[in-house]
């Protein structure tokens, strides 16, 4: 017994610095399927968009849908994949925490285009880069709490 409690006070102070580390390698794992979401969501939009000269909503919406796609098998199997859980209810959490990511990151790029009157060239990639970060930050967090819930915690 006693050596069980020597092994529980050793392994005790590391405990902290091995759940900061799986938080900061969960992060850039977000970080390279969201960056990657990104990509594939301008590729199938100006593919479809200046390719094929469908209609700019109708790419987008499409192009979103295919991005939100790839982000999903992107966590699913690279960042998030050690998480089990039911392949319904994630679907549908992930989908539907997506599209109020979405709303979030749309809302937030309308208040500053808008409401705020930045329109110029750099304001405008500034208030994107910035709905796109804030967009995230929600959609991590969720995604991880609500869809890809680690279920040993």
């Amino acid at each position: 017994m006693t050596v069980n409690l020597i092994e529980d006070r050793t392994t005790a102070p590391e405990r902290p610095v091995r759940q900061a580390r799986q938080v900061v390698l969960e992060v850039a794992k977000f970080g390279i399927v969201g960056g990657s979401g990104v990509l594939v969501n301008f590729a199938v939009f100006n593919a479809l968009l200046h390719g094929l000269r469908w209609p700019a909503m109708l790419a987008t919406v499409l192009a979103s849908c295919v991005a939100m796609g790839a982000n999903y098998l992107g966590f699913r199997y690279y960042t998030y994949r050690d998480r089990d859980a039911p392949g319904g209810r994630r679907i549908a959490l992930f989908f539907a925490f997506s599209g109020i990511g979405v709303l979030l990151e749309s809302g937030l790029f309308y208040v500053g285009y808008h409401g705020l009157g930045l329109h110029g060239p750099l304001e405008v990639n500034v208030v994107k880069a910035l709905s796109i970060v804030l967009a995230s930050a929600f959609r991590f967090l969720v995604y991880r709490t609500w869809v890809f819930r680690d279920e040993a915690s």
